[in-house]
């Protein structure tokens, strides 16, 4: 039936009533611009993102939604708490005789923008949206939905702020465990490593190779399956290759050149497009080769130069800083290899590179972690809200 859920609580029965948006809840507008900041202000003032500043201006009494209602990211959806105030750019709702938390779900859910007016600032207005109808349960059943759709948002907001401050923590320890520009020892070091560091430049280190352009591949060629992966910058993913994207070639296309044929432990620089991305090959099981816009950056003396080092020191911002540099009287789209053979590495022994590549390794790992359940928890919640709301109305 339309007027029910495919999953539901048990000890709730029959059909939700449909019932407009402003039979259910209250509108509120505000006239606030950032012009209305008082740092001796009593109210908490939100833009569409964040909290901005403090005003005396106005109140809201009850917590309540606020809906972005002209320009970018209208339709945009946030809850915030009482005795708070919000810019002109956005309406509130307030619960008449349904569950707050509920009542958020319900118009996230709804996507309002989808169907916002105007040629060129987008605009909603209450007077039309308010009519909008959907299924709404009893209340009992709107409480419990409420509270559980908030403590999947919950979670999902504890594992997408301890990624970020893992992510922070990871951008401090690369300025400080890396010699700053000029020096040759790091703020922070591990135990038992003393003396300065050497400044190589990445060719005396590494060997770089890129399909050359007469062997570049067509679309046409792109296998949707196959024994031998292809590799491109849009598989790419937080300095690891997403397999699932990647197309396959034939086994003459693999073979066609033995220096791009990647490995796990290959280091892979993206050269067109988004420059600069850079990704190490791990959990690999079949042969690979790489589509043109890719460098495979193979280390001459493993003896000499730990990959997962290597690896660590390109995806630093050391080298878009070099490249952005190097970017004089206009816009590089292409990261030419004479570019890079000149970038300088700072370098310690060699067992400190392990150390050191180990360490960022275990910090991206809890990053893929809590960056894996929080889209796990995301992909949930998205069928979940599927399932647990009639489908139409």
């Amino acid at each position: 039936m339309a007027d029910t859920p495919n999953i539901r609580f048990k000890g709730f029965d029959g059909g939700w009533e449909q019932r407009k948006i402003e039979e259910i809840c209250t509108y509120h507008s505000s006239s606030l611009t950032i012009k209305d900041i008082d740092e001796d202000g009593v109210y908490n003032l939100y833009d569409a993102n964040s909290l901005i500043g403090k005003t005396n201006k106005g109140s809201m009494i009850e917590d309540y939604i606020t809906i972005i209602k002209d320009g970018a990211g209208v339709g945009r959806t946030r809850l915030l708490p009482k005795n708070t105030m919000f810019l002109g750019t956005m309406g509130a709702l307030t619960p008449k005789n349904s569950n707050l938390d509920f009542l958020f779900q319900l118009i996230t859910k709804a996507n309002l923008g989808k169907a916002y007016t105007g040629s060129t600032i987008p605009h909603i207005y209450f007077k039309d949206y308010g009519k909008n109808k959907y299924y709404i349960p009893c209340y009992d059943e709107q409480c419990i939905l409420g509270v559980y759709f908030s403590n999947l948002d919950h979670l999902i907001t504890l594992y997408q702020c301890k990624c970020d401050e893992i992510k922070q923590l990871k951008k401090f320890m690369l300025q400080k465990m890396f010699p700053k520009s000029g020096e040759l020892i790091p703020e922070i070091r591990f135990a038992g490593f003393t003396g300065g560091w050497e400044q190589r430049k990445l060719s005396d280190l590494a060997a770089m190779h890129a399909r050359i352009g007469w062997q570049n591949l067509r679309t046409s060629e792109f296998l949707d399956n196959g024994d031998y992966m292809l590799i491109t910058g849009t598989d790419f993913e937080d300095g690891t290759i997403s397999y699932a994207t990647c197309h396959y070639v034939t086994k003459e296309r693999y073979e066609q050149d033995k220096h791009i044929q990647i490995r796990n432990g290959s280091i892979l620089i993206t050269k067109d497009g988004t420059l600069g991305k850079v990704a190490y090959v791990q959990g690999l099981t079949m042969p690979a080769t790489l589509n043109a816009g890719v460098f495979n950056v193979e280390v001459k003396n493993e003896n000499e130069v730990d990959e997962k080092y290597l690896f660590q020191y390109l995806k630093a911002p050391f080298l878009m800083d070099y490249v952005s540099k190097k970017a004089t009287g206009g816009t590089i789209k292409h990261l030419n290899q004479n570019i890079l053979v000149d970038f300088q590495i700072s370098i310690p022994s060699k067992t400190e590179q392990v150390k050191i590549g180990e360490y960022f390794q275990r910090i991206d790992l809890l990053i893929t972690l809590h960056q894996h359940k929080c889209d796990n928890l995301k992909e949930v919640k998205r069928f979940m809200l599927q399932n647990m709301f009639p489908q139409k109305g």
